[in-house]
């Protein structure tokens, strides 16, 4: 990240660097001694979770607005889910089926990348999980394209990294779920959904539910499977007790490729507005 602000006073950065040469005696060896904002110690403490939050949502926002991205296009689905080659390896029968979705997932990003460079390339960048499976698919169908896309990648117990398809520049690595998720969409044009699994569902009904509420603008929500989608999910038995109502049946669609996602997007009947009523309550 760059700052090219100009100013009176002695830059931070400056500062930091002048601070690992000063001489080696017990007062500069002892933790008080070191700068606040360079300590990493200091910056773990409990006491300071309100400005870790702070600058999670504040870093990834800077560097997508320096980077001139100004939409997004978010892909949710499963990291299990293999490539069509490797279907032979897949844990489960199902999980091999649906390794179709890989292909689906890179097509449709390599397409609304193509158009997005198109019209200067700040419009439409997929975004996705930045992980394996379906969004290892999404950032590479950008790449196809030779477009950007974004990672929001989140530190877990295991060991693990970004695809190698995500714009080296655009990968984030963060420790709260919750600014994760405010980041998939505080510049969505659409939320496409591919079958996954807890991951999938929480993120799925984390946006539903802030587009059902009014808390976020209607947006084309695509889920990319019906018959996966219906078995996990009784959405008619949702609506017949009372929890969600028949409207909100209408807040998605569900599409098999990529060629009636993009048909979707393009002909979406809702104008991009907030819900100001919940209907059924």
């Amino acid at each position: 990240m760059r700052d090219d602000r100009q100013g009176p006073f002695r830059d931070a950065g400056e500062d930091r660097r002048t601070a690992r040469e000063v001489p080696d005696t017990p007062q500069t060896r002892a933790e008080s001694y070191r700068l606040a904002f360079s300590d990493d110690d200091f910056m773990c403490r409990p006491e300071l979770r309100p400005v870790r939050l702070q600058l999670e949502l504040m870093k990834p926002e800077m560097v997508l607005t320096e980077a001139g991205i100004d939409s997004t296009v978010v892909l949710f689905g499963g990291a299990r889910i293999p490539e069509p080659k490797d279907k032979d390896g897949a844990r489960t029968a199902r999980l091999a089926e649906l390794t179709r979705y890989y292909d689906e997932a890179r097509e449709f990003s390599r397409r609304i990348t193509e158009a997005s460079l198109a019209r200067g390339g700040r419009e439409n960048i997929i975004v996705t999980g930045g992980g394996p499976g379906v969004m290892e698919a999404g950032n590479r169908g950008a790449d196809d394209a030779g477009g950007r896309s974004v990672g929001l990648n989140i530190v877990l117990p295991h060991e693990q990294a970004p695809n190698a398809y995500v714009t080296p520049g655009l990968c984030f690595n963060f420790h709260y779920f919750a600014l994760r998720k405010m980041h998939f969409l505080m510049r969505a044009n659409a939320v496409c959904v591919f079958p996954g699994g807890f991951g999938t569902l929480d993120e799925t009904f984390e946006a539903l539910t802030l587009i059902q509420t009014g808390r976020m603008e209607r947006v084309p929500f695509l889920l990319f499977g019906r018959s996966f989608w219906e078995e996990i999910i009784n959405w008619d038995s949702l609506s017949r007790a009372g929890t969600i109502s028949d409207e909100d049946l209408d807040l998605f669609r569900f599409v098999e490729s990529a060629d009636e996602a993009l048909d979707q997007i393009a002909n979406w009947p809702h104008p991009r507005s907030k819900r100001g009523t919940i209907p059924g309550r």
